[in-house]
């Protein structure tokens, strides 16, 4: 009993090290920001999926790409997700500071329209997109050039946006003609997607009659070097010194000269770069779909809120404790842990499943809320309540 215990906490330190490099980024972003992103969950969808078309890639190449792919993986999963972080944050976030229920909803949207995005993406898509884009945008360079069209740019930029999206649509029609199948055939589908570890993941190393899977102890180590990483940054940088001054003051830090919308830019796209990086380790749990980042959003905010708004040591705590306990219920160990006692066996035998266990643990961080509602370690100072 005492191995298959000790193997669901190493198990459920797993999940909580996936969590935790979620919630870094997220407890980052609201921290500074304020803002509920609640696209973050697909940020990390985009990581998994990522780390799908990475592996994909060196599988045809073989040999030494195929044993490193997972490293590729990570890099290409960290920048790409940190550049649509960055689009977001400049198209749509900036506009909301100060709203967090706008955020909040506008972020929604954005992540039922990323779920759409993966499920039909092809090739006439992807074409439209770059081409609507440069036209558009180079529209809007050219209309920013010319002083004389100033009394009239409303008008100027909703021909452009017209003819852009004329152009746009006129294109996908005729090469979705031209080449049939070709440029239409989504390229994942609504369907899931495997993932598989390099060989050297594939295996484990038994401790005491307990199997420690090469994949999860990555995993943790990964989660290790992130925690160290956004820690060294925050603290050694001269970017970390300038997000902790707005974090704390942002008014002040404004009047000090330090760019603030440089800082909250800079701060999304760590954040959705962090989320990137936890949708690859997602990857190497399971298969990896348009909706795995819901499966991820609510717990990650949950470690959020208990561990205390913007707040590293608390973030930590609270991600391996959520992550622990889930997998405790969900798995049924806590239930064959107190069979003596039967009552709180049969309770606990009713919540072991997945679904069940994320409603028993919400309803303990409601209790304890109750308690410590600012979470584990609160933020403190003079700006905590403005």
């Amino acid at each position: 009993m005492l191995t298959g215990f000790l193997d669901a906490v190493f198990n459920g330190i797993s999940i909580g090290s996936v969590l935790l490099i979620a919630a870094l980024g997220l407890a980052i972003i609201f921290g500074l920001m304020g803002v509920i992103n609640m696209a973050h969950g697909e940020l990390m969808m985009f990581g998994a999926y990522t780390t799908f078309v990475v592996q994909n890639g060196c599988k045809q190449l073989g040999g030494f790409w195929w044993e490193i792919y997972i490293f590729l993986a990570l890099i290409i999963a960290f920048f790409f997700t940190a550049f649509i972080g960055l689009i977001l944050e400049r198209g749509v976030i900036r506009y909301l500071y100060g709203r967090p229920l706008e955020t909040l909803l506008a972020t929604w949207g954005v992540s039922l329209i990323f779920q759409q995005f993966v499920r039909s993406v092809n090739w006439v898509l992807i074409i439209g997109l770059v081409l609507f884009s440069g036209l558009f945008f180079g529209g809007l360079w050219f209309l920013n050039s010319r002083t004389n069209l100033e009394r009239v740019r409303n008008w100027v930029v909703g021909v452009i946006f017209l003819l852009s999206l004329g152009v746009t649509v006129t294109t996908g029609k005729i090469l979705s003609q031209t080449y049939k199948l070709a440029v239409t055939q989504p390229w994942f589908g609504a369907q899931n997607v495997d993932v598989t570890a390099p060989k050297w993941l594939q295996t484990g190393i038994s401790v005491g009659g307990i199997q420690l899977p090469f994949a999860r102890l990555f995993i943790i180590s990964l989660t290790i070097i992130c925690v160290a990483g956004i820690y060294l940054f925050l603290q050694r940088s001269s970017w970390g010194l300038r997000i902790r001054a707005v974090t704390q003051n942002r008014s002040m830090s404004a009047c000090l000269g330090i760019p603030t919308q440089k800082v909250d830019a800079i701060t999304f796209a760590l954040g959705s770069g962090l989320a990137g990086v936890a949708g690859c380790a997602i990857s190497l749990l399971g298969s990896v779909g348009p909706n795995t980042g819901q499966n991820y959003i609510i717990d990650t905010f949950m470690v959020v809120v208990v561990g205390g708004v913007g707040n590293l040591a608390g973030t930590i705590v609270a991600a391996l404790g959520i992550g622990t306990v889930n997998f405790l219920i969900g798995s049924g160990t806590l239930a064959l842990l107190f069979a003596p006692v039967k009552p709180l066996a049969d309770l606990l035998n009713f919540f072991a499943t997945t679904s069940m266990a994320k409603v028993m643990v919400f309803a303990l961080i409601i209790i304890f809320l109750q308690w410590k509602p600012a979470g584990i370690f609160p933020q403190k100072g003079r700006t905590v309540d403005v």
